[in-house]
Formats: structure tokens, C-alpha cells, sequence
């Protein structure tokens, strides 16, 4: 629940990025199905533009000014052509969107990409939203002038670890899923992500 103290932490925290041009990344929880956290959303975007917004098709439909029909803080189903909520809200926001999901879409509003790894253990996760955001940080850390590549490569590190954690297991249980999903995380390596990584760059007309 947010309260006033955590808030102005995120406010002055927020503030001090931008001033020393520190890259940011914001989750906008349940923004989509919480006015209160809407109007905080609003608040913090208009202290300066994050690198990158990771958020559910809910979310960011919020984002985007679209009408979404969103309850709890994983909403996310709806009747709407996801690619083009993503986009249009990276075009509203001038900024990089991850719409996170059984399938990934990240686009900057000019060029998108989908990331199809993943599993379905990630939705009944909660906290799994929370963990790719925060992947996302340390990888646009590395790579501030191209929060595009690193939400790509974020999601795809994410999706993959996942994904061989899941295959792995005899019976995937949600339990079991989250310790060794961290335990992946930590030794994945760049040559695992490559193998295994489903991406695909969507062609989009402007």
C-alpha cells in the first residue's frame, strides 16, 4: 500500500536520477484498476521520462490513454491488438515500453519486438512482473544509451531463464518454480540466452 513516506522517497530518489542522468524504470502497479496509484503514476511521470516502463497489457493500456477492462495488479486480458497498445503508449510517454506477458512486446513506438519464451508459471508468480522489472534496471544500468536493446535483452534473460527452470522440473509447481528461477538467474550465461531465446523483430508501419 502506498503512503505518503514511500512516495516522497520515490519522488526525491526519482528527482536526484534525472538530475545526475541516472537511467530509471518505472512500474506503474495496478495503475490500471487503482485511481489513487494513478494519480502518483501521473505525478512521477511528470518529474522527467524513465528509460524504461515494464508494466501488464493493463498497465500499460493506462499509459497509452486506452480504454482496458483491469482488475488486481496482473490484469491483463482484454480485446485489443497488444503491439499497438505497447506502441502507442512508448509514443504517448516518449519512452521505452516492456508489456510484459505470455508473449513480451518492447518498443521504443518505432521498432517493436516479441519475446515468445517464458512459461506459464510466471502468471500464477506474483512477484514475477516485479523481478523482470528490476532485471531491467541492472541491464539499462549497462546500457543507459539504448534502453530499447536492454529491455530486449532483459526480457529475453528473464523469459528463457524461466522457461529451461520450468522444462527442467518433473512436475512445475509455483513453490518450487521462484528458488530455482533465482538460482538460474544467477548462472544463466549469455551463450544459454542465445540458444534458447525466441525473438522476433515486428515490422510496423509508420
Amino acid at each position: 500500500t502506498l503512503s505518503t513516506e514511500p512516495i516522497h522517497q520515490m519522488k526525491t530518489l526519482m528527482a536526484e536520477a534525472y538530475r545526475q542522468a541516472k537511467p530509471v524504470v518505472i512500474d506503474p502497479v495496478a495503475v490500471s484498476s487503482i485511481h489513487y496509484r494513478q494519480k502518483i503514476i501521473d505525478e512521477l511521470l511528470a518529474l522527467g521520462t524513465p528509460q524504461i516502463i515494464r508494466g501488464n497489457a493493463g498497465e500499460i493500456a493506462y499509459l497509452a490513454g486506452l480504454d482496458w477492462q483491469a482488475n488486481g495488479i496482473d490484469a491483463g486480458s482484454g480485446e485489443i491488438d497488444l503491439v499497438k497498445v505497447a506502441q502507442t503508449a512508448a509514443k504517448k510517454q516518449q519512452t521505452t515500453i516492456l508489456l510484459s506477458g505470455p508473449t513480451d512486446i518492447i518498443t521504443d513506438g518505432h521498432h517493436t519486438t516479441k519475446v515468445a519464451n517464458g512459461t506459464p508459471l510466471f502468471q500464477v508468480h506474483v512477484g514475477s512482473g516485479d523481478m523482470l522489472t528490476g532485471l531491467c534496471a541492472a541491464f539499462v544500468a549497462v546500457s543507459p544509451d539504448n534502453p530499447y536493446q536492454a529491455a530486449i535483452d532483459a526480457a529475453t534473460t528473464f523469459a528463457v531463464a524461466g522457461q529451461l527452470v520450468a522444462e527442467a522440473m518433473p512436475t512445475p509447481l509455483p513453490g518450487s518454480f521462484y528458488p530455482q528461477l533465482l538460482d538460474c538467474l544467477f548462472n544463466i550465461t549469455a551463450a544459454d540466452v542465445q540458444t534458447h531465446a525466441q525473438v522476433t523483430e515486428v515490422l510496423t508501419h509508420e
